[in-house]
């Protein structure tokens, strides 16, 4: 069983630690938005949580979808939900990994990109796969790929209008789907989970 509420806390504590280096890369490559975006909609999530409880990641899914903008609130809010699907049918990794590949799928159809477009596709694909392997090979192959945008060029989005400015520096969007992953590791792989993916 997965305890969606310690996922949830993880992440949060993940993302604010991470908010002052997903700011700063998103300023160098995006509108400057995306800490400060992915920072408030995980607060109101953990805060719609404590006063109504249910499902953690429904919560997240409802927050991003409904209240955070900026390009990534609802590529985000879609894989939060489709998670929380997922995990509804199947509180365990094979709910996950449905949840995930559902959530990888949705945003391809609605964000038009693929991997090697410097987004989070290029975080969020190789965790999918490597997922079957469990929790801690998802959250490593998640860090690897967010860590890989650093040598890619944007391809859609503001960022693909800063030509190379941006390499060298991962993408935060990507960077974010590996806090995610993470968080999901540290709660139900704690011994073989890898340390969190933060910037720098």
């Amino acid at each position: 069983m997965i305890e969606q509420e310690t996922v949830l806390r993880r992440f949060a504590a993940a993302v604010e630690d991470a908010h002052a280096q997903l700011t700063e890369l998103d300023q160098r490559s995006g509108d400057g938005d995306f800490g400060d975006n992915l920072r408030t909609g995980v607060r109101t999530a953990v805060a719609r949580f404590d006063a109504d409880g249910g499902s953690a990641l429904g919560a997240l899914g409802e927050v991003f979808l409904d209240e955070v903008g900026g390009t990534s609130g609802p590529l985000f809010g879609l894989l939060f939900t489709e998670i929380a699907r997922g995990l509804a049918e199947s509180d365990d990794l094979a709910g996950f990994r449905a949840g995930a590949g559902a959530g990888l799928a949705a945003i391809q159809r609605v964000g038009e990109a693929g991997e090697r477009y410097r987004a989070l596709v290029d975080a969020l694909s190789p965790a999918v796969d490597a997922a079957e392997q469990g929790f801690a090979a998802a959250a490593r192959a998640a860090a690897e790929g967010a860590a890989g945008t650093a040598r890619l060029r944007a391809r859609m989005g503001r960022a693909s209008y800063v030509g190379e400015r941006a390499l060298g520096e991962p993408d935060p969007g990507a960077l974010g789907i590996a806090l995610l992953f993470w968080a999901f590791a540290a709660a139900t792989e704690p011994a073989d989970a890898p340390a969190a993916p933060l910037p720098r």
